[in-house]
């Protein structure tokens, strides 16, 4: 005997037409255009691994020994050979729906009008905050690492300046670019020339600052442009909020790194997906899920920042 719950449910016309508008939908939401998330915008993504990986691994591989001259018959060869390294990380999946109820599918289906699609916008969009959110600051529950507290990633100090500050509000532009020349070449310096950064990540309100206030001298170029000029390694200075009190003690940080997928990038085995509606009640849910491994930097060493700009 069917139950009065149970009669709450869509005729065969009405299934058809919720079916044909759930495909509508997903493409109209797929068309509209976000703000990027920086993260996603700003490093690569790679989704080579696929949904199905529980585990992803990578190795690396390093070589000990020298060279040396040797002599006719000579029998001590120096012994050189390989070492090999890995790591890995759990990919975690990253879930929300959404839902429209019967008689709102009903309704749409007798006046003939499309589902309303902002639903599946919404559901999209948290979804691409998350994985944004912990590209740049992880998720301790997961053990997912984030780019702005990687491990091993090297740490330049600056200097205080002529007002005794650390700050660049403080400091004149020479001393400014000291700082933004000294963390490249610390990267630089310390890998024996290996690890070239070239892109620098700033606070917002520091990057402002150096692209508006000029050298002085009477010149009429800003700080980041000389410095863009000047700089033999920097190709991108990228302005991003994340950074603002990122710092120890809550002061601001700037960072400097490789970008490219050989030295990092955010591990995205699958991308936003949906799932098939699922009655709950008086309405149909929509599940959507996305899984990943957030960031993973291969060289370390190819990464560093600096606290108290």
């Amino acid at each position: 005997m069917e139950t009065k719950f149970d009669s709450f449910k869509l005729d065969a016309n009405e299934s058809v037409f919720f079916k044909r508008q759930l495909e509508s939908v997903m493409a109209r939401q797929f068309d509209v255009k976000f703000r990027p998330n920086k993260a996603l915008s700003i490093f690569p993504v790679d989704s080579s691994d696929g949904p199905a990986a529980t585990e992803i691994t990578w190795r690396g591989f390093t070589r000990a020994g020298t060279a040396k001259m040797v002599s006719d018959y000579a029998h001590d060869f120096p012994r050189v050979d390989v070492y090999g390294f890995e790591d890995s990380v759990k990919p975690k999946d990253i879930g929300d729906s959404y839902g429209y109820s019967i008689q709102e599918i009903r309704r749409a289906a007798m006046a003939g009008m499309p589902l309303e699609a902002r639903r599946a916008t919404a559901a999209r969009q948290a979804i691409d905050d998350k994985i944004d959110y912990i590209a740049w600051y992880g998720d301790t529950a997961t053990n997912l690492k984030g780019f702005l507290d990687y491990p091993s990633i090297a740490e330049y100090t600056t200097t205080s300046g002529t007002s005794g500050d650390t700050e660049w509000s403080a400091k004149t532009a020479d001393e400014i670019l000291k700082d933004m020349n000294g963390i490249v070449h610390y990267v630089v310096e310390a890998t024996n020339g290996i690890e070239l950064p070239d892109t620098m990540l700033l606070p917002l309100g520091q990057y402002n600052y150096i692209n508006s206030k000029r050298l002085g001298d009477g010149s009429d170029k800003t700080i980041l442009a000389y410095f863009m000029e000047n700089n033999q390694y920097i190709k991108s200075v990228i302005p991003v909020v994340e950074l603002d009190g990122a710092g120890s003690g809550g002061s601001d940080r700037m960072m400097v790194f490789v970008n490219d997928m050989d030295h990092l990038c955010i591990k995205l085995p699958l991308g936003f997906e949906v799932g098939e509606a699922d009655k709950k009640g008086f309405e149909y849910q929509i599940p959507c899920v996305a899984r990943t491994a957030g960031m993973v930097v291969f060289y370390p060493a190819s990464v560093a920042y600096a606290d108290n700009i």
